[in-house]
């Protein structure tokens, strides 16, 4: 039986083709075709109203219904437009293939034969005997989206692509044809910081639809429903069924109350030791890798207190490197905490620079100056590894973050970029914080700064590690 809202969009649409008496015989497949999907339609499933949106984002629990909403939308665009051009886009080319064009809800089972001119498997082509084509380009080779054009497209479980934010990119250079290029986005959810960016546009240009796997369940199979169900009231269920957003930081390796705060009334400490670590762009590409630099405090909060550390400063800026060796020249000149017994605060002890891209001419250079410098080399650990190795430090409550002054309980503004990034690893569009962050902590750690798990050293070495120079990750 149809609902209102698919009653309403079916007159809708069949007035926008023709009389169904004089139509062709192609007309009229497509328009039958078009009428008996829209009276089975779930509410989620029919296209918004209007022409003001570009984006039709539908986020849907598994088996809602996603990949037939959005092959049912696609082909019919492309046949109401003679001509015209379409991307089909998907995780891998498998997917494109085997989900979008050959699947049983893919384009291939929806389409009436009689509108289908060939399809090349190879090519992941579908020609429309009006002239249209609906073109398949895998997201897992972002590279490929350069150079073709289209007048819309149907990119189906955005989250899922691995090069999320390079494909999106390159994909929306090519929307340029016709007066007004349209995408139908299918995903289960996931929070990929492009996914919450679409949520919060939705109105704007972009219509952001919600479904549950119950929406659809009337047409899974009994199997079916009972594996995903299983899944109910479950973390992974209120994402996979009800295709909820889920807090990244939820997930995430380190938890935010792990930290604690330094009270904006008290004075900072005096500091034993101050490390700049800088995490440096790797390529030209501003856009995509910021410079980050984090700045740690080594202090005790009490005189029975274990050596802590503070996060006394944070940024992160697009800087290539002409602009960063004057940039971090000047940093290393500041002046941290409040002024010890002779007169003045803290001066730099050590700025570390990972040993990659910009960072290898940027440690020559201040080497050259006569800058306390240190190379950082993470060998074969990947960025989960090394964030692993360095949360028992936060998790036993041993780094501070300055209290803001104006909002108790806070921490300050500056210091939130580089908390959330921790917290919601590896959910993030951009890590370099998180980078920074790991290798000052782990220098500081195996310099002996904070102790969190002491072992018994042998008599005849009492270095703690200050002196050891080999790089534990490359064995």
């Amino acid at each position: 039986m149809l609902s209102q809202t698919a009653a309403t969009d079916l007159a809708r649409r069949i007035q926008a083709g023709p009389n169904l008496n004089k139509a062709s015989p192609e007309w009229q497949a497509a328009l039958k075709a078009r009428t008996k999907w829209l009276t089975i339609a779930n509410t989620h499933q029919v296209p918004p109203a209007g022409d003001w949106w570009a984006i039709w984002l539908l986020l849907a629990g598994r088996g809602a219904g996603k990949t037939r909403c959005a092959a049912e939308w696609a082909w019919w665009e492309a046949w109401k437009q003679p001509g015209t051009r379409w991307l089909v886009s998907a995780p891998t080319s498998a997917d494109v293939r085997d989900v979008c064009f050959e699947g049983d809800s893919g384009l291939l089972n929806v389409i009436p034969q009689a509108l289908i001119d060939h399809y090349t498997r190879s090519l992941h082509e579908l020609h429309l005997i009006n002239g249209s084509i609906l073109k398949g380009i895998p997201a897992s080779e972002p590279d490929r989206f350069r150079g073709p054009q289209f007048h819309g497209g149907w990119l189906d479980e955005l989250a899922a692509w691995d090069y999320l934010d390079d494909a999106w990119d390159m994909l929306q250079f090519g929307m340029r044809l016709g007066k007004s290029p349209k995408i139908i986005a299918t995903t289960t959810p996931k929070p990929k910081p492009l996914i919450m960016d679409l949520v919060n546009r939705d109105g704007e240009d972009v219509v952001y639809t919600a479904a549950s796997t119950y929406d659809n369940l009337h047409n899974l199979a009994p199997t079916f429903q009972k594996q995903i169900l299983q899944y109910e009231g479950t973390k992974l269920g209120r994402q996979e069924i009800y295709a909820e957003i889920i807090d990244p930081e939820e997930a995430g390796i380190v938890k935010r109350e792990w930290f604690k705060l330094w009270d904006s009334d008290r004075p900072l400490p005096r500091f034993e030791f101050v490390l700049q670590s800088y995490d440096c762009a790797t390529s030209d590409k501003t856009r995509n890798d910021p410079t980050a630099c984090t700045v740690w405090g080594v202090f005790k909060p009490g005189p029975d207190s274990p050596m802590s550390l503070m996060l006394i400063d944070c940024w992160e800026e697009y800087l290539q490197y002409p602009d960063l060796r004057p940039r971090v020249i000047e940093e290393a000149k500041s002046i941290y905490g409040d002024e010890n017994e002779f007169g003045q605060g803290k001066k730099v002890d050590l700025i570390l620079i990972e040993d990659k891209s910009a960072g290898i001419s940027l440690l020559q250079d201040l080497q050259r100056a006569g800058l306390a410098v240190r190379s950082y080399n993470p060998g074969q650990a990947d960025k989960t590894q090394r964030l692993n190795v360095i949360a028992p430090i936060i998790s036993r409550r041993r780094v501070y973050l300055p209290e803001s002054t104006n909002n108790k309980g806070y921490a300050r503004d500056w210091a939130e970029p580089l908390v959330r990034q921790l917290c919601a690893f590896p959910e993030v569009r951009h890590d370099d914080l998180v980078d920074s962050t790991t290798q000052a902590l782990r220098i500081l750690r195996d310099m002996g700064w904070v102790n969190i798990d002491p072992v018994v050293e042998d008599d005849d070495d009492d270095s703690y590690g200050r002196s050891k120079r080999s790089n534990p990750y490359t064995a």
